[in-house]
C-alpha cells in the first residue's frame, strides 16, 4: 500500500506526495501528459527532442546539471507515445533545489538556435545509432505503420524520419513548449522524507507563480479495428532471421487489460513459459523468443517475436508460432499455470513498492490514468483474473486479420575465396 496526500494548486498543477521517513532521500517526479502521439504528422520526434531540449539549461540556470551535482543529486527523464516523465533524486535536505531547478525550466526554458542545434545533432544521432545502424532497430519504424492506419501510434517515439528533427526551427519548438509545458498539463508527486506541509509551502512558493497555461482537448484519430492480414518482409543486415507478429488490442483502461498481460506472461516469461518450453527446449526451432504488449493508452499492440535457429524454414517456424497461439485459444489453461503467473506479477508489483522513485513514477501515472490510488488495488485486480477471461482475450487477439507481420531476411553475403595469406 503506497499511501500518499494530494493537494492541486491554483494553476492547475496536481501535487501528490508520498512521506517516507525511513529514507533520508527525496524524489520530485514530473509528468507531462505529452507524448509523440500529441505530434503534427508532419514535426514528428518533437516530444523527445523536447526531453534533451528540457536539460539545454533555463533563462536563470544556464547549466541545469551543475547546482543539482553540487547538493549531491541526480536526475534523468524517458518519452514515450503517451507521456513524457522527468525526475530528480537527491538527499531530501536539498529538495528546495529541485523546485527551483524544474520550475524555473517549466516557467522559463531557454531557447536558442545554439541549444537546439546541440540537441538536435543529439537526437540525430540517437536516431541513426539506435534505429538505423542497429541490427533490427528499425522494427519499430517499420511494424508500427503496418499496425496503426490511423492513430499517431503510427510512428515511434523517435521520430516518423530523420528529416522532421533535421528541419525543426525555434518557432515550432516554442509553440510546442507552450502548448504541452505548463502547469495544468503535468502531475507533480513528490516522495521521501518529507511533509505534506513543507512541500506545500515550496510548491506554493515556485510553481503557483507560474501561468496555467491555454487549456486544450486531445482530439486524436481513433485507429478502426484491423480486419485484414497485414504482411511485409525486409533483407537486412542482421545476424539472423526474425519473425515479429503483432496484434491489435484495446487500450490501457480496457477491462480485460490484466487478462491479455497474463497471456503475455504465459507465452513467454520465463523457461517454464509455453512459447520457450514448445518452442526453444523441448522442438527447438527458435533460439529465443519473446511475447509483450504495449499498454498504450490508446489502441495497444500485443507482438510475438522470435529468432529461428539456422536451417528452421520462415514457413515451419512461423506456423509452429501459430501452432502455439491457437492451442492457448483453444484449450484450457490450467489453474497452476495461471496462478505461476500471477504470482510472478504480484511479486513484480511488489517489489516496485520497494524503490521511492518507482513509487513516484507510479503514483504520477496512475493520477493521470485517472486515480494515483489505482495503484494500490492493481494486485487484486491480476489476482482476479480468471482462466476463462484470458481464453476469451486470447481467442478475440490472435486472429490472422487481426495480424501483422514483419519478416527479417539475413543478407546473405557471398564467401570470399580463401586466398594464400602473406
Amino acid at each position: 500500500m503506497v499511501k500518499f496526500n494530494r493537494f492541486t494548486l491554483k494553476n492547475g498543477l496536481r501535487v501528490l506526495v508520498h512521506e517516507d521517513n525511513t529514507t533520508p532521500m527525496a524524489v520530485v517526479n514530473i509528468l507531462y501528459d505529452v507524448g509523440a502521439r500529441d505530434e503534427n504528422p508532419e514535426q514528428t520526434g518533437f516530444a523527445h527532442l523536447f526531453e534533451h531540449l528540457m536539460f539545454g539549461g533555463s533563462v536563470n540556470i544556464p547549466v541545469y546539471d551543475e547546482p543539482l551535482q553540487r547538493v549531491g543529486g541526480e536526475n534523468n527523464a524517458f518519452t514515450s507515445n503517451d507521456i513524457t516523465n522527468y525526475y530528480i533524486t537527491l538527499p531530501a535536505v536539498n529538495l528546495e533545489t529541485a523546485f527551483w531547478l524544474e520550475s524555473d525550466r517549466m516557467l522559463s526554458l531557454a531557447f536558442s538556435e545554439k541549444s537546439l542545434e546541440v540537441q538536435r545533432n543529439v537526437v540525430m544521432e540517437e536516431f541513426k545509432q539506435r534505429y538505423l545502424n542497429q541490427p533490427y532497430g528499425d522494427v519499430w519504424l517499420k511494424l508500427r505503420p503496418m499496425v496503426y492506419k490511423q492513430h499517431p501510434y503510427r510512428w515511434a517515439t523517435i521520430g516518423k524520419e530523420l528529416s522532421h528533427i533535421e528541419n525543426a526551427h525555434i518557432d515550432d519548438v516554442k509553440a510546442f513548449f507552450k502548448k504541452h509545458y505548463n502547469p495544468q498539463n503535468a502531475i507533480m508527486v513528490v516522495g521521501g522524507n518529507v511533509t505534506t506541509e513543507r512541500v506545500k509551502e515550496l510548491a506554493e512558493k515556485w510553481f503557483e507563480p507560474i501561468p496555467a497555461g491555454e487549456k486544450y482537448v486531445r482530439n486524436l484519430p481513433q485507429e478502426p479495428e484491423q480486419h485484414e492480414e497485414r504482411r511485409d518482409t525486409v533483407t537486412a543486415k542482421v545476424p539472423l532471421n526474425d519473425i515479429y507478429v503483432a496484434f491489435q488490442t484495446p487500450g490501457r483502461q480496457y477491462k480485460g487489460y490484466y487478462a491479455i498481460d497474463l497471456l503475455s506472461d504465459i507465452l513467454a516469461r520465463g523457461n517454464s513459459s509455453r512459447l520457450y518450453r514448445s518452442l526453444v527446449k523441448e522442438n527447438p526451432l527458435f533460439s529465443e523468443i519473446h511475447a509483450y504488449m504495449t499498454g498504450s493508452f490508446d489502441t495497444g499492440m500485443f507482438v510475438v517475436e522470435g529468432k529461428p535457429l539456422e536451417g528452421i524454414s520462415l514457413e515451419e517456424a512461423e506456423a509452429a508460432l501459430w501452432e502455439q497461439l491457437e492451442r492457448v485459444k483453444t484449450a484450457e489453461i490450467a489453474v497452476d499455470e495461471l496462478t505461476k503467473v500471477k504470482n510472478k506479477t504480484e511479486s513484480t508489483l511488489m517489489f516496485s513498492e520497494m524503490s521511492l522513485l518507482d513509487k513516484a513514477m507510479n503514483l504520477a501515472y496512475y493520477e493521470l490514468l485517472g486515480d494515483a490510488d489505482m495503484l494500490n488495488h492493481e494486485v487484486e485486480k491480476y489476482l482476479a483474473v480468471t482462466a476463462a477471461e484470458v481464453h476469451e482475450q486470447a481467442r478475440k487477439i490472435f486472429r490472422r486479420d487481426n495480424s501483422s507481420t514483419l519478416i527479417y531476411l539475413a543478407e546473405q553475403t557471398e564467401q570470399e575465396p580463401a586466398g594464400e595469406v602473406v
